[in-house]
């Protein structure tokens, strides 16, 4: 039995990737999730590396996993980014006195910054249009104006 498809190009993974990865703040989730490993990776540090252990350190392991989690469902579930972003700072900033100063600044400023892009993505925005194509624009639109106006003139004569 023959089933009938209908005649579109398949699209190839990195184009299904590119498409999956417009519609989610992938770079903010990204960066959370790589700050949270990164922090858990600093906590195996030796102990003459290791500046700050922390509370016990049982927070010092909570905190970068909450983080990654965090991150994981930034991409995953991008509908509450807000709440999961906000959450992703409080605890990125958490890490400052739990984990070896925030996984010695590079994991905080990763999980800042990367809450804070995901906080900032805009689902439905219309993409940006370069300063060169907005001049074309421009331009096609004067030009047209101007030959509807020649027009109009010879009409009016």
């Amino acid at each position: 039995m023959l089933i009938a498809v209908a005649d579109r190009p398949r699209r190839g993974a990195r184009a299904a990737f590119r498409g999956w990865r417009a519609r989610r703040p992938f770079w903010g989730g990204l960066l959370l999730a790589l700050a949270g490993g990164e922090i858990l990776l600093t906590e195996k540090a030796s102990l003459k590396v290791v500046m700050h252990i922390g509370m016990q350190g049982a927070a010092g392991y909570l905190l970068p996993t909450l983080m990654a989690l965090l991150g994981l469902l930034i991409l995953f579930n991008p509908a509450q980014r807000l709440f999961y972003s906000i959450t992703g700072v409080l605890l990125s900033l958490g890490t400052w006195v739990t984990s070896n100063l925030g996984g010695f600044f590079i994991g905080l400023l990763l999980g800042v910054t990367g809450s804070c892009l995901a906080f900032g993505w805009l689902p439905d925005q219309e993409p940006r249009v370069s300063r060169r194509e907005r001049r074309k624009q421009a331009k096609a639109t004067a030009r047209a104006q101007a030959e509807g106006t020649k027009g109009a003139k010879g009409l009016a004569a």
